[in-house]
């Protein structure tokens, strides 16, 4: 399965289809389609900085919570417009979670072939982001929530080319979801997570070295509780940094303020 995500096909210019482009205070936004290798298309959003750079990089990957209004790309939208105002280039995207009902709709039989995909699909992104004009490619972040932090940590430990993480309120291991739904006993349950061992995010956020990576998790979060937070965090290698705040899965605002200013800081704003 990782040698899959590791010889991807790379986006051709053919595979990006720029639907709109908007002029905004400081910066210019494009809304993109993007053609995957495996047959559907997703939908993106490019914030491009006014100057002519170098420019910093950020591919924000957003979290799933179906009673949420921003589990999708629009999660970030403020905070990537925000950064695009300061000199950071910005892609926001669409994911496999993106369609609120995805989880119901999946079985444990879905689960590894739909990571491959999407971690090919988050590495085809990299590709589209750092091809952009005046980027520096020795400033990238990546920004992912939830399954965007779990399925950045997989693509990053085998991309190597984001310099720096914002991991939030993600669980070290993917059965910790999927294996809510549907429901799996004994050895059908032992046999899933044995399977899914191998791109578990535990296992490959050590390899992220030497990117740093900023760790944001919430004391009061049903999904990651303490324990997992910490035991992900012990996992990676410096430089590391965690905090933890006064909040459920969703994070807060003062979440909110430490990451733009740890992006700010590191990016050289």
């Amino acid at each position: 399965m990782l040698l899959q995500i590791q010889n991807y096909q790379k986006p051709s210019t053919a595979d990006v289809r720029v639907l709109a482009q908007k002029k905004e205070d400081g910066y210019e936004k494009e809304l993109l389609v993007f053609q995957t290798p495996f047959g559907y298309r997703r939908m993106g959003e490019l914030y491009r900085p006014s100057g002519t750079g170098p420019f910093p990089a950020i591919l924000y990957v957003h979290w799933y919570e179906p009673q949420a209004h921003d589990s999708n790309r629009t999660q970030f939208a403020e905070e990537a417009a925000e950064l695009s105002r300061q000199g950071a280039i910005c892609l926001t995207i669409e994911t496999l979670w993106s369609d609120l009902d995805f989880f119901y709709k999946r079985t444990q039989e879905d689960d590894l072939q739909n990571s491959v995909q999407e971690t090919i699909n988050l590495r085809r992104w990299m590709d589209y982001l750092l091809s952009q004009p005046n980027v520096d490619s020795n400033r990238f972040a990546y920004v992912g929530h939830d399954f965007g932090g779990m399925y950045g940590v997989l693509a990053g430990s085998l991309d190597k080319r984001p310099s720096h993480y914002v991991i939030m309120a993600a669980t070290p291991r993917f059965p910790d979801w999927y294996l809510y739904l549907p429901k799996l006993e004994g050895e059908a349950r032992e046999t899933f997570i044995h399977q899914m061992s191998e791109i578990d995010p535990i296992a490959h956020v050590p390899h992220l070295s030497p990117a740093s990576i900023y760790f944001q998790f919430g004391n009061d979060d049903f999904h990651v509780p303490l324990e997992r937070a910490e035991e992900f965090f012990a996992a990676a290698r410096d430089p590391k940094e965690m905090k933890i705040y006064e909040a459920g899965h969703g994070l807060c605002d003062e979440s909110t303020l430490d990451r733009k200013a740890w992006l700010k800081k590191n990016l050289k704003l």
